[in-house]
């Protein structure tokens, strides 16, 4: 064989090979992370990217806190509390042993600082104050906190104090602690932005949140570090990278910097490789529809609430909706009233199915309406019947 027959043959077996590589980018398997158990989602759609013993009890440190602060926000939420409200240090909160922001016994300090001193600083001190003065002792807000992980569907989480000191019957899951951000996130935005703080001085001692992530990485903002000798470095991150918010739950790791390195990889990976698409808005109309014998002849029908999906970018131009309505639809009918559902398809496969609803209140048609419209019903009835 010449060198030139030889070229020709080698060129012809590449293009080959490349004619038959897949024309679109794959998405990769995601990082696997020296880490005992972890978790990444999507806080729109609640999409699972990646899990890893995502189910598994684990001690949660002061990622307890995330729950001791929640159930804080719902009592200003309530009205029971203001972030101005005085708070009495007892001697328990003042003697509280590890991360503190140093309260002292018996002195007053504002509902929000000692917020500030749990999410900043990582306070047991403060968790403490705040447990005893909306509950009366830190047993009974911790059943408090059970309620709420109750309510909020957390299956594999239970709490005996408001610290995260360690207990046996005090654990938690990284996928019910990524859940619990997404609805503290959602529910309390305005609160929310206190956990992109860096750092917060209180009684002359500035101390800096531990996130190092919040340094590093510019979008970022929250959520919070944990670590004890049973739990390991462990880290709830969040960021957000127009137009997605990811959460991502790291535990168990060795060190500080190896927390937020898997968390950081984490969520590099899912802003690299998804994008989250909404795929259709509250009250907005996603199309009208024929409604006999009411006193109108087109129905709105839409979704109740925002939907997103998150998807692999490489699959962003396959994604498409369909809406399938019960096409003979008669008065009266009541907003919100189920007629169909939207179908969300990735290529030729059904990835959600979403009930569609009506946008409004539809009463009966006068008489003479509904009669002909009766006559139209059974006409179209029979133009559609199914072939025999």
């Amino acid at each position: 064989m010449t060198s030139t027959t030889f070229f020709i043959a080698s060129l012809w077996t590449l293009t080959l090979w490349l004619t038959a590589l897949p024309s679109h980018a794959i998405t990769p398997p995601p990082p696997k992370l020296s880490a005992k158990s972890y978790f990444l989602m999507d806080f729109d759609s609640g999409k699972a990217l990646v899990e890893h013993n995502a189910d598994q009890r684990m001690p949660p440190a002061s990622l307890t806190k995330i729950m001791t602060v929640y159930s804080v926000f719902k009592e200003l939420e309530r009205g029971s509390l203001s972030l101005n409200d005085q708070v009495t240090v007892s001697k328990k909160a003042w003697k509280a042993p590890g991360s503190r922001m140093f309260i002292e016994v018996d002195k007053k300090v504002s509902v929000e600082d000692l917020l500030k001193g749990v999410i900043i600083q990582s306070g047991n001190d403060a968790s403490i104050a705040l447990a005893e003065h909306i509950a009366g002792d830190e047993h009974t807000f911790s059943e408090l906190m059970n309620q709420h992980a109750q309510r909020l569907g957390l299956k594999n989480t239970h709490y005996v104090n408001s610290t995260g000191l360690p207990d046996p019957d005090h654990y938690t899951t990284a996928r019910d602690l990524a859940l619990l951000t997404q609805t503290l996130i959602a529910e309390f935005p305005q609160y929310y932005a206190w956990f992109k703080i860096k750092e917060f001085t209180f009684n002359g001692i500035t101390q800096h949140n531990r996130n190092r992530l919040l340094w590093r990485d510019s979008s970022v903002d929250g959520v919070k570090t944990g670590h004890t000798e049973e739990a390991g470095y462990c880290l709830v991150a969040s960021a957000y990278r127009d137009p997605m918010r990811l959460i991502s739950t790291v535990m168990g790791t060795e060190s500080e910097n190896a927390r937020a390195s898997a968390s950081q990889a984490l969520l590099n990976y899912g802003f690299r490789f998804y994008t989250t698409r909404k795929v259709a808005d509250n009250g907005e109309p996603l199309q009208e529809v024929r409604i006999y014998k009411g006193s109108i002849e087109n129905l709105p029908v839409g979704i109740i609430e925002p939907l997103y999906v998150t998807i692999p970018k490489e699959m962003e131009n396959k994604l498409s909706t369909q809406v399938e309505i019960d096409p003979w639809i008669t008065a009266p009918v009541k907003k919100g009233q189920e007629l169909g559902i939207l179908n969300v398809r990735l290529g030729n496969k059904s990835i959600l199915e979403h009930p569609v609803v009506s946008l409004e209140d539809v009463g009966e048609g006068g008489l003479v309406h509904r009669v002909l419209d009766e006559g139209w019903l059974l006409i179209e009835q029979w133009r559609n019947r199914p072939d025999e």
